[in-house]
């Protein structure tokens, strides 16, 4: 299995405050990889270092084998798809501006375009209607499914979530939760998902990344950090995935 994204002995830090410590992290093609942790274990701060939105202090990051420079990185960002909180869609562009938008600056042709956007509206389970709607006449999940289209837009290497779920109600999240997990294993698309939702990374996730503090506190699957606890943070961090009560009878 090859690496389509290497970071070797990254680091950054804000105000003199180390947000990320060095650290050596690689992505394997065609998998999910998640980073889990709580608020401030420097989840954001390094998968934007992956897309070049921020440049480490120390290290380097290496995309498809190519050093990812504040130079490069512009042109290495066509080849990946970035999925925000909320969407981050534009708010004056309906949903096929918004969609189509990089593809139309490429010079893509107008078929090329709604060929494409048929493919990825079936995929996400949207219909075409919504194409001429704009960011606020929408729910919360079709903002985040016209965000994905958009990612997959130009076919990229690699699909990045930045806490994309978080902020929508259970049984929306639960529903895209499916659609993503769906979505990424029949195109299989490279991803590196951001949640501070043990059961998210679970279910989304080949490869778990826990942080803490701009650290890596433990690498493998749900069940290894069920079975197989690094340290004492991680029992605490997996216990305070609380669960639904059981509801007493009688």
């Amino acid at each position: 299995m090859t690496d389509l994204l290497l970071l070797e002995g990254v680091s950054r830090s804000f105000g003199g405050v180390p947000a990320v410590h060095p650290l050596t992290l690689s992505v394997p093609s065609g998998k999910t990889t998640v980073l889990v942790g709580p608020s401030g274990s420097g989840k954001s701060t390094l998968l934007r270092m992956m897309v070049g939105l921020v440049r480490p202090d120390t290290g380097r990051v290496l995309f498809e084998g190519r050093l990812l420079t504040p130079a490069s990185a512009p042109d290495e960002r066509r080849r990946m798809g970035l999925v925000l909180q909320g969407g981050g869609l534009f708010p004056h562009l309906d949903v096929e501006g918004n969609a189509a938008l990089v593809a139309r600056y490429l010079g893509w042709d107008e078929a090329r375009i709604r060929a494409r956007l048929r493919v990825l509206l079936e995929r996400v389970r949207l219909k075409d209607d919504v194409l001429g709607r704009y960011p606020a006449e929408l729910s919360g999940g079709q903002r985040q499914r016209v965000s994905l289209v958009r990612a997959l837009m130009l076919e990229p290497a690699l699909v990045l979530l930045d806490e994309a779920l978080g902020a929508l109600d259970p049984i929306t999240r639960s529903e895209l939760q499916d659609d993503l997990r769906a979505t990424f294993r029949a195109l299989g698309t490279t991803v590196v998902l951001v949640t501070h939702d043990l059961g998210e990374a679970a279910y989304l996730g080949d490869t778990l990344v826990l942080l803490r503090d701009g650290r890596v506190v433990q690498t493998g699957t749900a069940e290894d950090f069920v079975q197989r606890p690094a340290d004492e943070f991680v029992q605490r961090f997996v216990r305070a995935q609380r669960a639904l009560p059981e509801v007493t009878r009688g």
